[in-house]
């Protein structure tokens, strides 16, 4: 089956539906709602695009959008391919005639689904109608996004039941359904995958014949890091060249929340730009500095302070109930570290809005690099407490934890219980393998079900919620009859699902991917604690490849279908992580080699030069001098860059008068509300009755059906209004 046969199956699926946007007027008076509504439904018409309205759930009205031709959808994507031809992004120029190009290279699903998101949400300097969903004019939007196509679904599922591994096919499939970023992470993961083979296979050779804390293992450990993220960067190339992205993100849109202080003329192009000066960003961005700072102190003392609490129940207490309080610190940590990551996520988002990035990617990779610093200190801090503070320094450390006596003092039959024994303390050296084996294994799982059964279990249970409000409410006779009841036979079964796909939770990839990098840090940097570490993920993601195809399908929207030519700055956490691993590696097997049991469990066992000289320092330094040199570098243009700069624009300038002037003549220019074309005739008996006879004339598509039911945004417009003033609160439920 070609793609452009599936693209068409799907669409007659989904009634010719591109994307749906769900409006929600809950909280909204009736003419503000009202009004809002009439001023999405003109700024989609405005730029091209058809729209048609049918009731939601919970005072909401669903707004079905596409392309108001497909010589409009033609022309788009033809625009869209030469931009990306003179950007450099596509090797091939695009034949001149439109048609011939279009049949040369069809269209794919994602294409074309990208297309119109962009006509719904750019900036209107961009051509867009600038809808932003729930943000300033459009707080109402509550979503924006389009129908599952459930044959691919289903088929895509099944497929895993007989499948063990993703072939380049596989991908082309996930790419041209889900875009670019979508297949990135499943072609990272199906390589991290294949590549664990190796270390699993070596990691239970060791753990069989050498033990821990191996040498040899680190040494392979390491090199494998290294192998694996660059062979991933040439995979990356090779993708983004078989998928026509290499270098797309040189073509970026400006963010609509984006604001520019000045506007200045480009001394090579001569157009004028909107300016964000770089050293004000810059000086916003010094501020990330103080941020890691508070971000390490408030986790790392939360997450010490438990630390703490859990060496002194389990090493030092010893009176009744010590087998329930063991689990204090960690309810604690439960508790209190979700409440800080929360807050410290809004600061660094907003501390990421106040650096006014104009592009959705310079945005995205500033943001990841926050939530990497935060994910760092809570995934990696408990492992690093035991294997370079408790474990070497614990004989020292601990007679002074009496301090945390107070947490189980309630508890205690007599002082003794609560004070180290005389005898002196011992070192728990399993304690680090333990912690190891369970953010390797048990949190694992622990992560899957978060992803797979709690989002399930969510759902169902907000839709019995909802079951039992509506009959509670119809009991004591104050329910508002859903407007769905009036569904058209015909579209009923369809729009109950579009109404449930409303519901859903929207995906992020990104999620994924930060998932994905925490488990390879735990590889890269404390594997050599436990070798078996790669076997226990290898079965995780061969899971992890199959629920995370289960939760695009069917527990969350559609993802939108983003470009990208690679997964963006999660390769530079990988790479770091790399780096960082064969420092904490190198130090673990100079503390613990030959001796199972670990040292000691003094420090003077170990000698601070010799570990400074192990993780080398220096190198340490020269990384850091380096990145930052390297970073100021790029932002600098050089006059030769200038040049070749203003050498394409002159290319792209010539090409675009030459091929494309002749767009006006052709009278391809997007509707517009007023264009008298759009104004629809008036409906009759008649004329009703002449439209019934000639529909059965003839076999029509349900898609055509479903669209000619309003004819124009006008009709739209009076439909959807009459909605809103059916199931929008009364005023005097609003002040109840």
């Amino acid at each position: 089956m070609t793609a452009h046969t599936t693209h068409g199956n799907a669409l007659q699926a989904n009634f010719d539906v591109d994307y749906v946007i769900c409006y929600r007027f809950q909280d909204t008076d009736k003419e503000k709602a009202q009004a809002g509504f009439e001023k999405l439904i003109r700024a989609l018409t405005d730029v091209g695009l058809a729209t048609a309205v049918r009731p939601g759930d919970d005072c909401s009205v669903l707004v079905f959008v596409k392309m108001y031709s497909e010589g409009h959808l033609t022309g788009e994507i033809y625009r869209s391919r030469v931009k990306d031809w003179l950007h450099g992004v596509r090797a091939a120029e695009p034949d001149k005639e439109t048609q011939s190009s279009l049949s040369k290279e069809p269209a794919v699903e994602s294409e074309r689904l990208r297309l119109v998101y962009a006509r719904i949400t750019d900036p209107s300097v961009e051509g867009g109608a600038g809808i932003t969903p729930k943000q300033g004019e459009w707080k109402n939007v509550e979503s924006v996004f389009a129908l599952h196509d459930h044959t691919f679904n289903k088929e895509w599922i099944k497929k895993w039941s007989t499948s063990s591994t993703l072939t380049l096919e596989d991908l082309d499939d996930i790419r041209n359904k889900f875009g670019e970023k979508v297949a990135f992470y499943f072609a990272f993961l199906q390589t991290y995958f294949a590549f664990l083979l190796f270390p699993a296979l070596f990691g239970f050779s060791c753990w069989v014949l050498l033990g821990y804390f191996s040498p040899i293992y680190a040494i392979v450990n390491g090199l494998w890091c290294i192998v694996f993220v660059e062979y991933w960067k040439h995979q990356e190339k090779d993708l983004a060249v078989r998928w026509g992205v290499r270098g797309v993100s040189a073509i970026e849109t400006i963010r609509a929340s984006f604001r520019p202080e000045k506007e200045e003329k480009d001394p090579v192009t001569g157009e004028m730009v909107k300016i964000f000066p770089a050293t004000k960003r810059f000086s916003r961005q010094v501020l990330q500095l103080p941020f890691a700072i508070l971000a390490s102190a408030a986790l790392g003392s939360i997450i010490a302070t438990c630390f703490a609490i859990e060496i002194f129940i389990t090493e030092v207490y010893n009176g009744p109930f010590k087998s329930v309080l063991v689990f204090l610190p960690t309810g604690l940590l439960t508790i209190l570290q979700p409440t800080i990551l929360a807050l410290l996520t809004a600061i660094a988002r907003k501390l990421n809005d106040l650096e006014n990035y104009e592009t959705n990617d310079s945005y995205e990779a500033a943001m990841t690099q926050k939530i990497f610093v935060l994910n760092f200190i809570t995934s990696y801090l408990p492992i690093i407490l035991t294997a370079f503070v408790y474990v070497p320094f614990g004989s020292l450390l601990v007679p002074y934890l009496d301090v945390f006596s107070l947490t189980v003092k309630p508890f205690a039959e007599h002082e003794k219980q609560l004070q180290v024994p005389q005898s002196g303390f011992t070192i728990n050296p399993d304690r680090l393998r333990k912690q190891v084996i369970y953010f390797t294994v048990t949190a694992q799982i622990v992560n899957l079900g978060m992803e797979v059964v709690l989002p399930y279990v969510k759902r169902r249970g907000f839709n019995k919620y909802k079951e039992i409000k509506s009959e509670r409410a119809a009991k004591k006779g104050g329910a508002t009859p859903s407007l769905s009841i009036n569904d058209i036979p015909e579209e009923s079964a369809f729009l109950t699902r579009v109404r449930n796909e409303a519901e859903l939770d929207h995906y992020d990839v990104t999620d994924d991917l930060r998932e994905m990098c925490i488990q390879f840090g735990y590889l890269a940097l404390f594997s050599v604690v436990w070798p078996l570490t790669a076997v226990s993920f290898l079965i995780n993601d061969w899971l992890e490849l199959r629920t995370d195809a289960i939760k695009i399908c069917i527990e969350m929207q559609r993802p939108i279908p983003w470009r990208a030519d690679s997964i963006g700055p999660w390769l530079d956490s990988l790479s770091f992580l790399s780096w960082f691993g064969s420092i904490t590696s190198a130090a673990l097997v100079y503390m613990f080699s030959g001796d199972s049991m670990g040292p000691s469990g003094t420090p003077q066992s170990i000698k601070g030069w010799v570990l400074l000289l192990i993780i080398f320092f220096s190198e340490h330094i020269y990384l850091v001098v380096r990145l930052a040199v390297s970073t100021v570098l790029a932002k600098m243009e050089s006059p030769g860059l200038a040049k070749e700069r203003k050498e394409r624009y002159l290319v792209r300038k010539r090409y675009l008068e030459e091929s494309l002037g002749q767009e006006a003549k052709a009278g391809n220019a997007p509707i517009t509300t007023t264009d008298q074309q759009s104004q629809p005739e008036k409906i009759t008996r008649k004329s009703l009755e002449d439209e019934a006879r000639e529909a059965s004339l003839r076999e029509a598509k349900p898609g055509e059906h479903f669209w000619a039911r309003q004819r124009g945004w006008r009709e739209t417009l009076q439909v959807g209004a009459d909605l809103i003033a059916k199931s929008a609160p009364s005023e005097s439920k609003k002040d109840q």
